[in-house]
């Protein structure tokens, strides 16, 4: 209790807490409890153990500093899906590093993506697993889309890092088929593109791609994000298709 209370109205505090009184003093600020305290702080005590179960909310082990003015419930929670919200993101993040060994250089690419130059725009397969699949594309002035886009002041444009970004995904795509050599993966549906920074010579742009649902009748749904030194540069969700329309090799 931050105030003095009165009879009748530690009464009414205590009936409607469905208890008959309760302890403490009504005289002056305290402690107004059914029964006695068993620790001196045990209110902060209380609060805090609060704090520790609304966390868990975020389904992970949290190793940090808490600081926290009157918290509730409502607010222990509000905060606990921002912060799952913000881990999520992070672990949603790539391996940035390159260098170590790639998982596919460009000959094993070249085997599985029928795209050549100029227009074959991933370099490295960095990373891949049943879910995601991260890929790498070094931009160099040699790029011949520099020649246009634009004299003087090349920037890579945003379609073809789509394009690259389709690429990756499509040796994910692949991936999935006893035969990839076989199969070619065509466009259905590009949604909610953005371009965040300009992507210049000499930039490493790397590519992380995650599955957004099953894949069914070779239907293939993914998030795309594009990073160079680990800042994002464009983003997309993309719908492909896999389609068996390439002839064997004898």
């Amino acid at each position: 209790a931050e105030r003095a209370y009165s009879d009748e109205e530690v009464s009414s505090i205590a009936k409607a807490l469905g208890h008959e009184a309760l302890a403490g003093t009504a005289d002056k600020p305290g402690v107004l409890n059914p029964s006695d305290l068993r620790f001196p702080n045990e209110p902060a005590r209380h609060k805090l153990l609060d704090i520790v179960g609304d966390l868990a909310l975020t389904g992970r082990f949290i190793q940090g500093h808490v600081l926290a003015a009157r918290p509730g419930h409502a607010a222990n929670v509000e905060f606990a899906k921002v912060l799952a919200k913000a881990i999520k993101a992070q672990e949603d993040l790539p391996d940035f590093r390159l260098d170590r060994p790639s998982l596919m250089d460009i000959n094993e690419i070249s085997a599985t993506l029928p795209h050549r130059y100029p227009f074959l725009l991933v370099d490295r397969i960095m990373d891949m697993d049943d879910r995601s699949i991260t890929g790498v594309k070094n931009v160099t002035m040699n790029e011949p889309f520099f020649q246009g886009h634009f004299p003087d002041n090349p920037v890579m444009p945003g379609v073809l890092q789509v394009e690259a970004m389709a690429q990756v995904g499509g040796i994910f795509a692949l991936s999935t088929v006893e035969d990839p050599e076989n199969y070619s993966t065509y466009f259905m549906k590009i949604d909610g593109v953005k371009f965040k920074q300009k992507v210049l010579p000499g930039d490493s742009v790397v590519f992380h791609l995650t599955l957004m649902s099953p894949i069914r009748r070779g239907l293939v749904n993914m998030k795309g994000r594009a990073y160079v030194r680990g800042a994002l540069v464009s983003e997309a969700e993309m719908l492909a298709q896999v389609v068996r329309d390439r002839a064997p090799q004898d």
